[in-house]
């Protein structure tokens, strides 16, 4: 048998490369908030897993927008059960971000699925782009 020189910094590579990968899972499966916006409106996409639509609040004021919503089993549904094995069923999110132009609050809608909040807010008329039209100058 071969004796061998033992490094314990020759796993570290390897170890940097795994924890990075599962980094990178981690965030892109829990990403909570996306604003973005086009021609016509800001839509802004959060992640509520867990939470039911009706357990969802949504507040626009000053050019500010707030997402809570929360999610809690009930004593009532707990006596329903004989839980073998359970993990937190507990949901909690709050968000919080500004919106990037002037919006039409008053027409904003919220639809709720597969865990995902997507709220559309119109864009006011004055911030919309405007398109020119060119015409070619006519010749004398």
């Amino acid at each position: 048998m071969a004796i061998v020189r033992w490094d314990p910094f020759d796993i570290l590579p390897r170890w940097h490369e795994q924890w990075s990968k599962m980094a990178d899972d981690w965030s892109e499966e829990r990403q909570g908030l996306t604003v973005y916006e086009t021609d016509n409106e800001v839509v802004v996409e959060a992640n509520m897993a867990g939470v039911p639509a009706e357990k969802v609040d949504v507040s626009l004021e000053g050019g500010v927008i707030t997402i809570k919503g929360e999610y809690k089993k009930t004593e009532k549904e707990k006596e329903k059960k004989k839980v073998v094995y359970r993990q937190a069923r507990q949901a909690k999110y709050l968000y919080t971000t500004s919106i990037p132009c002037p919006v039409q609050a008053n027409k904003a809608k919220a639809e709720m699925e597969n865990g995902v909040l997507m709220v559309t807010l119109p864009k006011k008329e004055t911030v919309k782009p405007k398109k020119v039209k060119v015409k070619a100058k006519a010749k004398k």
